[in-house]
Formats: structure tokens, sequence, C-alpha cells
């Protein structure tokens, strides 16, 4: 699978643990920053992964950040972005499911590292229920 990846300096970590498990993995990655722990501006890292997912070059985005909100914030802005902010395994799964979400959105604060691989597992591997749930899913992108 082709995913985008990127973070904040909060998520800057995580996103380079999980950008080494997606490799390993056998998924192509590109990192679209941050690039170390520095203080950043989220939006200058996280727009451009939405974007690309919404062009369709990438099946799946990964963001990082802090507290996940902005970084989802940011990526939903994008038309075509369905980015989920997951802090567990059940809430990832049902961003799938239900939501066909496209981008994972992950708040390094709040979960620890094995918690990310285990939402980010599930995300990966779910797929949408289509069904009930594209009719709602449909009415996102009006």
């Amino acid at each position: 699978m082709k995913i985008a990846i990127g973070s904040d300096h909060a998520g800057f970590q995580y996103k380079e643990k999980i950008r080494e498990l997606l490799k390993d993995l056998g998924h192509n990655v590109t990192d679209f920053g941050t690039h170390s722990e520095a203080p950043v501006d989220y939006p200058v890292f996280i727009r451009p992964v939405a974007e690309a997912v919404a062009r369709h070059e990438f099946e799946r985005g990964i963001v990082l950040g802090g507290s996940g909100n902005g970084e989802a914030i940011t990526a939903n802005r994008v038309k075509g972005v369905r980015c989920a902010l997951c802090w567990n395994v059940q809430s990832a799964r049902l961003a799938r499911q239900h939501n066909d979400a496209n981008v994972l959105c992950i708040p390094a604060r709040f979960v620890t590292t094995e918690l990310a691989e285990k939402i980010l597992h599930k995300f990966l591997q779910s797929s949408f229920e289509g069904g009930r749930h594209e009719r709602r899913v449909g009415k996102i992108s009006c």
C-alpha cells in the first residue's frame, strides 16, 4: 500500500517508529515531515499529506500530533479526506468500517507507542463495509 505520513514536533518520535514499521511491513511510505522535534506549525506538514491522499497519489495517510486535534482538523479541511482521530483499536476499526476514513490521526501524547502500533494495524486491516454507511459517507462530501 502507498502511504503518506506526516507529523508535528510532538508526533515526530511516533512518526519515525511508525514509518519504519510500515516499511518493514512492505508498504511504500513517503514522509512529508517534520524531520525533528523542533517546534513547527503543523499545517505545513499535515496539509500536504491530506492533499496527496485526496489526489489519490496515496491509498492512506497517517498524521500524528500531540493531541491530534489540530492535525485532524487540518486534514479534514481538504475535500476528499476523511481523517479520523483514533485513540484506541475500536475507534480505528470503526473509522474504516463505518466512515471509510482514508487518513488516520494518532494523538502521541495520549497513547503509548505500543497502542499506536495496534491502532495502525487495525486501521490498515479494516475495510469499509459500505451498505448503510455508504449513503452516510456520501453526504459528507456534499
